[in-house]
């Protein structure tokens, strides 16, 4: 199992929980997953995101309010808010991940669970929210061309598989 596809369930797991409350429990999840079931470190980083980010919800929530502002987090789609949660926990939780990474992968999946227009609100999101985080970190200069600022595919794979 790749971290894209450990960050699909995790979107998956914070979707259902918006909506029941209820926690995403393990069980459940190794079920779920038991045609690909991901490996310890895999494991590690789901549980992380899923409940690093059900932890600092409303935190992270006012930090995403405060980069939107023409719009009202609880009239986006569900989906691109819960994309933005876990994407936003990484950016300011998770120093080993480049931003660059985070929201390239946020991009792809809010491109394949989302609607057509979405995926480039959730990038100009993401950006805003790096740039402001006070985390902001030094780019990792294997993702990011220092001269042109585009993100390059091999880096930002090498942190997503």
């Amino acid at each position: 199992m790749t971290r894209r596809q450990a960050r699909e369930y995790v979107l998956q797991s914070l979707f259902q929980h918006e909506f029941t409350g209820a926690a995403p429990d393990r069980a459940e999840l190794l079920n779920f997953m038991k045609d690909n079931p991901p490996g310890k470190e895999i494991l590690e980083f789901i549980d992380d995101l899923i409940n690093g980010t059900i932890e600092h919800m409303e935190e992270l929530d006012t930090v995403i309010q405060r980069a939107c502002k023409h719009w009202e987090l609880n009239r986006l789609a569900a989906i691109d808010r819960n994309i933005m949660r876990f994407a936003t926990y990484e950016i300011i939780f998770r120093g080993d991940i480049p931003h660059a990474v985070t929201i390239n992968e946020a991009v792809d999946i809010a491109k394949r669970f989302s609607t057509e227009d979405s995926f480039s609100f959730i990038n100009g999101v993401l950006d805003k929210i790096a740039h402001q985080s006070g985390v902001d970190k030094a780019p990792d200069k294997r993702a990011v061309k220092k001269s042109s600022g585009m993100v390059n595919k091999r880096a930002v794979k090498e942190h997503s598989a």
